[in-house]
């Protein structure tokens, strides 16, 4: 959890950038995330002097050699404003350092490519780096959670937030699918890479004796996390996150996940965990052609769809937010993908969340759809939430409240058996597969919660009319008494 004080010093550092003329927070963030990566770096290899000092041997692969040593995070926090800008602007200088020697130890650094320095003046980029250096982020969590207060900026951002999921509604999700460390996780439309830390964040929380065997730590670190980006800047981003969560090696790929250069989604993975984009059509001659067989669609929600299916192993199953248009169009290519979720694999549940969940950037009805891929149906019965609450006001100031439903979403999804007595009049209930059938595969709450309508009682009209000639006759005393006082004042003048 980050402190009052830590968030102060980052609010400085943000501040230092707005005031310094960068105000597009992805911008920001990016160019934070250079720094960030600069610094950790330098902690890299001052541990590396540290081990080889102990054991007075050389330094084993040195990320800076000898003459190098003025591109380090320690010797140029200490130079004045302009010869720390020249050091970081020249050729061969800081940037060209990270976007070249720093592949050899880090995967940040292999999405590089076309990364730009932008922080315009010396004095700024003093200031930013004065600021993180005051901040410890020697423990990983203290990292995390920087970072993670450097995203939160982004959903106060207007058009960028679409690029950062509620963490707490990341965190419901995990915790429904709880992945192990056998499973392969990916998200197809990574951004910021939240769904991946909070896989690998659960992992470590709930098999922490496992990572503890270096043959599984290995496979945490370089298989078991994988996703997909397109834009270049939210891959590094979403990198930086990752491996300041100590994931140091993470398996993000920059590529058109709904395009035939995908060549990732190859029945693999075994959890997906996804929020992907609602951003309308798309070209079809631009679509993998193995997609358009799953479900002939330009809409990207649709087709997202189809790539997980595409992506998933047998037995796979997923967690993915969509918009509510998916549950209940009425279109042949909606009706087609609930259809293929139902009668071709195993859907399992629909949890449908109030609009305020995305705002202030996005107030856009959506439900998270829990399936398992097994390409011979087994749908039986669907188990539905109504969502009413997730702990923050449903308006764009998205202010804590108690209402909170997320614990109950969780707890109720693992106790399915203990759902079959409840009715359709309580927040979560299951639907036979038969009834959602003849239902068109409509999967809007709506169409299976009864609703109850509270009896209201009236009085007998023969009452009712009495009362109001008793109030017309108190009326008409009343103006009678207003008339006889405006004469007698009248003539009194």
């Amino acid at each position: 959890m980050i402190t009052g004080e830590l968030r102060s010093k980052i609010d400085k550092v943000w501040e230092a950038f707005w005031t310094g003329g960068l105000s597009n927070p992805i911008t920001v963030i990016e160019q934070m995330t250079y720094l960030l990566f600069i610094r950790r770096l330098d902690d890299l290899h001052t541990q590396r002097e540290q081990k080889a000092a102990f054991l007075h041997k050389n330094i084993e692969n040195p990320i800076y050699l000898p003459l190098e040593h003025e591109l380090r995070w320690s010797f140029f926090k200490n130079t004045d404003p302009d010869v720390m800008y020249r050091l970081f602007t020249r050729e061969s200088g800081v940037f060209d350092f990270l976007k070249s020697r720093g592949t050899q130890d880090g995967t940040f650094a292999n999405y590089m490519k076309g990364a730009t320095f932008m922080i315009p003046t010396p004095r700024l980029l003093a200031q930013v780096v004065d600021m993180l250096s005051a901040i410890d982020m020697d423990d990983r969590d203290t990292k995390g959670d920087v970072y993670e207060y450097l995203l939160s900026k982004i959903a106060s951002a207007g058009q960028n937030g679409q690029f950062r999921t509620p963490r707490h509604i990341i965190k419901m999700m995990v915790e429904m699918v709880r992945p192990s460390t056998d499973d392969i996780i990916c998200d197809p439309s990574a951004g910021s890479a939240g769904f991946l830390v909070a896989a690998g964040e659960y992992l470590r929380e709930h098999h922490a004796a496992e990572l503890l065997k270096p043959e599984v730590q290995k496979r945490f670190q370089d298989q078991t996390l994988m996703g997909t980006e397109f834009d270049p800047t939210m891959i590094r981003i979403g990198a930086m996150n990752l491996m300041l969560h100590g994931m140091e090696n993470p398996n993000l790929v920059q590529v058109d996940a709904l395009s035939e250069d995908n060549a990732s989604f190859t029945d693999k993975v075994t959890v997906m965990l996804a929020n992907p984009p609602f951003k309308g059509s798309l070209d079809r001659e631009a679509v993998d052609p193995k997609l358009l067989n799953i479900i002939d669609s330009k809409k990207t929600e649709l087709l997202f769809l189809g790539l997980i299916l595409k992506g998933l192993q047998l037995g796979g199953r997923a967690a993915v937010i969509v918009p509510d248009g998916v549950v209940f169009g009425n279109s042949k290519a909606h009706k087609t993908i609930r259809q293929t979720l139902i009668d071709q694999h195993m859907l399992t549940g629909v949890v449908s969340m109030p609009s305020g969940v995305f705002k202030p950037y996005a107030g856009v009805s959506t439900a998270i759809l829990l399936f398992t891929k097994t390409g011979v149906g087994g749908t039986d019965k669907v188990w539905f939430y109504d969502m009413q609450a997730d702990g923050f006001s449903l308006d764009d100031k998205r202010n804590p409240i108690a209402e909170n439903d997320t614990a109950d979403v969780v707890a109720r999804w693992h106790a399915l058996d203990a759902e079959a007595g409840r009715t359709r009049t309580a927040k979560s209930f299951l639907v036979p597969v038969e009834e959602i059938r003849s239902n068109n595969y409509d999967l809007s709450i709506n169409r299976y919660k009864a609703t109850v309508h509270e009896q209201k009682h009236f009085e007998n009209p023969e009452l009712i009319i009495a009362q109001i000639e008793a109030l017309d006759e108190e009326r008409r005393e009343l103006l009678e008494g207003l008339k006889s006082l405006l004469v007698t004042e009248y003539y009194a003048v």
